[in-house]
């Protein structure tokens, strides 16, 4: 009896493992009342480009803001779908499709930055601001090429190599 327990105890290794899930912060709420509240920081970003928020609740925003600007320069029927059902306003869905689509066409995601701030002063709460890049009045203005500098190919598609060539004067001589 004592082998058969042995032998029942044993257990090979699973070919398959089991996804772990939750990777999200449940920021000390239920499941509606945290998406409800990140459905309105997000839209309010749009809105305003900038928001200052706790720290935690700035890194859960952060992948559904670039997200909806993701599915803005998709511009499909479905991709509109997919924001009106998450945008709170008719306003931040015209300016997700229509403006930031424009504005980040040429990027590849990174639509947002995320800088941290100091302790809020009351409750110590680590804070930041989350803000979209590329823009007027952006807190960590994108530094310029530097003179001379080589930039990797992959970073240039075949179309954006073409419109440079286009935007830059002809010499005549």
């Amino acid at each position: 009896e004592e082998e058969r327990n042995k032998r029942r105890r044993k257990k090979t290794p699973s070919k398959h493992k089991t996804k772990m899930r939750g990777n999200h912060r449940k920021l000390g709420r239920n499941s509606s009342h945290r998406i409800a509240m990140l459905r309105t920081m997000v839209d309010q970003l749009i809105q305003n480009q900038r928001i200052r928020t706790t720290l935690a609740k700035a890194k859960e925003i952060k992948p559904l803001a670039d997200k909806m600007v993701t599915l803005g320069k998709r511009g499909t029927l479905e991709a509109r779908r997919k924001a009106v059902a998450f945008l709170r306003t008719d306003e931040s869905l015209h300016k997700v499709f229509t403006e930031m689509a424009e504005r980040y066409k040429l990027r590849n995601g990174g639509y947002t930055r995320l800088v941290h701030l100091p302790p809020r002063q009351k409750d110590g709460a680590k804070m930041a601001v989350v803000e979209y890049v590329d823009r007027e009045g952006e807190i960590w203005p994108a530094k310029p090429p530097q003179e001379g500098q080589v930039l990797p190919n992959r970073l240039f598609p075949p179309a954006l190599n073409a419109a440079l060539k286009a935007t830059q004067p002809k010499d005549d001589a």
